[in-house]
């Protein structure tokens, strides 16, 4: 079977739909090919490494892309994981299918270093259980 090109679009490639790609990535394996970028370049979030290093994944080496990078790839899938990147979305081709969710940012969380890690927190479990239910979905 010839693995699905999944991308996962936000706002800046940063956080929210680098969790998505770690999780993606990681309860799929071959079966598909996933690709994060954002309409806009922000830089991976420290706290979103971190966060998902605590359930066990490593997205240390992740960069922060831009949608434009990924124009030649022949998507299956298009998730976007924030409404500004759902609206300023660029057109992929009509095969791609799309699906949205709006996650919270956690990186606009403010409050003590733990009380912002506890909004990463519960964003990373939101995240994985979406993650979870896509998987089951569409891979099942």
């Amino acid at each position: 079977m010839t693995p699905k090109n999944i991308l996962v679009l936000c706002t800046g490639n940063s956080c929210r739909s680098q969790l998505l790609h770690g999780y993606l990535a990681s309860m799929l394996g071959q079966r598909a090919a996933v690709y994060s970028a954002g309409v806009e370049v922000h830089g991976l979030n420290p706290r979103a490494v971190r966060v998902l290093a605590e359930d066990g994944l490593d997205i240390s080496q992740h960069t922060s892309n831009h949608v434009d990078e990924y124009a030649a790839v022949p998507f299956d899938y298009v998730i976007t994981v924030c409404d500004h990147a759902h609206e300023v979305c660029p057109v992929f081709p009509a095969s791609a299918r799309k699906r949205h969710h709006n996650f919270p940012d956690p990186a606009k969380a403010t409050g003590t270093d733990e009380e912002v890690m506890q909004q990463f927190r519960m964003v990373r479990d939101q995240i994985k259980a979406y993650a979870q239910a896509f998987v089951r979905e569409e891979f099942a």
